[in-house]
């Protein structure tokens, strides 16, 4: 049971994510961009604690 609910709620976000791409691609556009900003701040900040920690925490 658990699994058809999980492949209903893929099925129901790639509807989504088709129907907001065709209907405002600008948008969908601007949610790609923040999504990418997101994981690259996400990215930078491992890599300055990892240098942090390399340098002895200091």
């Amino acid at each position: 049971m658990a699994v058809n609910a999980k492949k209903i709620a893929v099925y129901v976000l790639v509807v989504f994510v088709l129907y907001l791409i065709i209907t405002d691609p600008a948008k969908a556009a601007d949610y790609v961009q923040i999504g990418f900003e997101g994981i690259s701040d996400a990215a930078k900040a491992v890599g300055d604690f990892m240098t942090w920690l390399a340098n002895g925490g200091k």
